[in-house]
């Protein structure tokens, strides 16, 4: 918890002044059954009205001064916290968008937004409690124990020997609090992970009549939540009743020892009463202590899991690369005996992978499912590092590159089409921010996207709802395909990006990209043969391994997973045809 407290370094005033003014306040309270004993043991006693008013309006005074202190206190600790909340936030989205795939892929995205939301949001609620009441409450417990030393020794004993048990409540709770807490924001990633696929897959549920089993799931987990935060509701709110059952029957003995010494004189009856106020001082404070306690389990219990994000160290780095001169005479892209697996498999998804694709090739990959085909483009922009061999780039291996340098020269059309809520100029601006519109223009003719957005009266200014549900897939995966030409990237990677394209569209997305991209070094993975059939050569995988390298009509006659493929989709005929 202690390691986020470095996110006040920018608040340092706010987080002095805040429990300072409390500590003021602290003062004020303090004082107010010192004027009530003056009030009974000389105003009341001597049935002096003016002095009696005087001191009322002394007690008045301190409980407006004390308010004042209050809301100041309140002001500058709410400042603080939500300036914590906003730097703890920021730091930790930037943290995660250094993750790799790799990161990504094992902790899941609705963990992520769990810790980003739910974590960040007590964290924050706890820092603000914590600024208002760490020094406070036990500030009270202390001075009204010094201030009941200066009427009764004998009777102070009493609040010495009740402390000591309030501590080992406070404890007691704290102990068997701080893990429950931390089961619950494990069980809330879950619900946050199922609430998330059935938001998303609510077509596909919808499709197949399975509301009724997702609910049943849902609640089953949702009522598993619930158990859990009600089992640690009851034990917090053990707090309150015992701190209060003894500190009541520290009263009690409080009134009993206290009579005794009022009948023979040795206290005043106001000093009786200034010992009752500062025992109840002690208890509304202690009361305020586990407000404090209970929030402070909570934001362990977040702080914790924060931290656990701040700990996992990004595997694909770019610390310490700086600006790489590139070889223009060398290939563009080279992959030399690479062998790659994921982070949470022993077996790798590509083995001894070795190609050369020169500058302005236009270059097809081919395979089975699972065969490795996202692996290898993925491998290119640096998502994931290779475990064997080298990836390189105009002759440096991309490990060398810092990440923007490196994937500003590649235009990414990933498998699932991604768009974000904004204008259509907005989204084809990603890749570069100075794009003029006839720039953009030229990108959606190559990617047949012109038409339908040109004869929109918004034209570029057609509004994208979030992830594009206001357009049919196929304009979505078109759309990022003019994306990624915006900006004349040096690499193109299309990853199956044209599944939801017609195949007159396809033919004519392919002939753009033949006519428009000269100079331009591309790679088309797909499972058409169609789509891949003209290029200068055809990459096949097969479980991770290339099964050949050529052209479409080599291939055919040399490589029988090529010709499987081919004649899964064509006729014999045809594929002599197109050959």
């Amino acid at each position: 918890m202690f390691r986020l407290f470095r996110y006040l370094k920018n608040y340092k005033k706010e987080s002095i002044i805040g429990p300072l003014f409390k500590l003021i306040e602290a003062c004020f309270e303090l004082a107010v059954p010192v004027v009530m004993k003056r009030i009974i043991d000389i105003g009341i006693v001597n049935e002096d009205i003016s002095y009696i008013l005087r001191m009322g309006g002394i007690m008045v005074l301190l409980g407006v001064l004390g308010l004042s202190c209050a809301l100041t206190a309140q002001y500058f600790a709410a400042k603080a916290s939500v300036g914590f909340g906003t730097a703890l936030r920021t730091d930790l989205l930037h943290h995660i968008n250094k993750f790799s795939y790799a990161e990504i892929d094992s902790i899941g995205s609705s963990t992520l937004i769990t810790r980003m939301t739910a974590d960040i949001n007590t964290a924050q609620s706890g820092v603000n409690i914590l600024l208002r009441l760490l020094l406070r409450s036990p500030f009270i417990v202390v001075g009204a124990i010094i201030m009941a030393f200066t009427f009764s020794v004998k009777l102070t004993f009493i609040f010495l020997v009740a402390a000591p048990c309030l501590a080992f409540v406070i404890y007691k709770i704290m102990s068997i609090t701080i893990p429950r807490y931390k089961h619950i924001q494990k069980t809330l990633d879950r619900t946050n992970l199922l609430t998330g696929e059935a938001l998303t897959g609510a077509r596909v549920i919808r499709a197949f009549s399975r509301q009724k089993d997702e609910e049943k799931e849902f609640f089953s987990l949702n009522d598993e939540l619930k158990d859990l935060q009600i089992a640690a509701g009851k034990i917090s709110a053990l707090m309150n009743p015992l701190t209060y059952v003894i500190v009541n029957f520290a009263v009690v003995v409080l009134l009993w020892a206290g009579g005794k010494s009022v009948d023979s004189g040795a206290l005043t009856k106001g000093d009786m009463v200034a010992l009752i106020n500062y025992m109840n001082q002690i208890l509304l404070a202690l009361l305020a202590m586990s407000i404090l306690v209970t929030n402070i389990t909570k934001m362990q219990a977040s702080a914790i899991r924060i931290n656990d994000v701040f700990d996992i160290k990004p595997s694909v780095s770019d610390e310490g690369c700086t600006e790489v001169t590139e070889d223009k005479s060398a290939p563009a892209v080279e992959f030399r005996d690479v062998s790659f697996s994921y982070h949470d498999s022993e077996e790798y998804a590509l083995e001894n992978i070795s190609f050369t694709v020169s500058r302005g090739e236009t270059v097809g990959i081919i395979g089975g499912t699972g065969s490795g085909k996202s692996s290898v483009i993925n491998l290119i922009p640096r998502f994931y590092d290779v475990s064997k061999g080298q990836v390189l780039v105009d002759g440096e291996d991309v490990k060398k590159y810092p990440f923007k340098q490196l994937r500003h020269k590649i235009g990414l059309v990933p498998q699932r089409a991604v768009l974000f809520k904004g204008t259509v100029r907005d989204n084809l601006r990603w890749r570069d921010k100075s794009a003029t519109d006839e720039e953009l223009i030229k990108a959606l003719k190559i990617a047949q996207a012109y038409d339908f957005v040109m004869e929109k009266k918004s034209k570029l200014d057609l509004m994208i709802n979030q992830e594009g549900k206001n357009l049919s897939g196929g304009q979505r995966q078109r759309l990022t395909i003019a994306r990624a030409f915006v900006g004349s990237p040096e690499i193109v990677i299309l990853d199956d990006s044209a599944s939801a394209l017609d195949l007159a569209t396809d033919a004519r997305l392919r002939k753009a990209i033949a006519e428009e991209t000269e100079g331009m070094t591309v790679f088309i993975v797909s499972q058409r043969i169609s789509s891949i059939k003209n290029v200068d050569k055809v990459i096949v995988l097969d479980d991770g391994r290339i099964a050949g390298i050529g052209t479409h009509r080599d291939l055919y006659r040399s490589c029988d997973i090529y010709k499987e493929i081919c004649l899964s989709q064509l006729s014999e005929k045809e594929v002599k045809e197109i050959g």
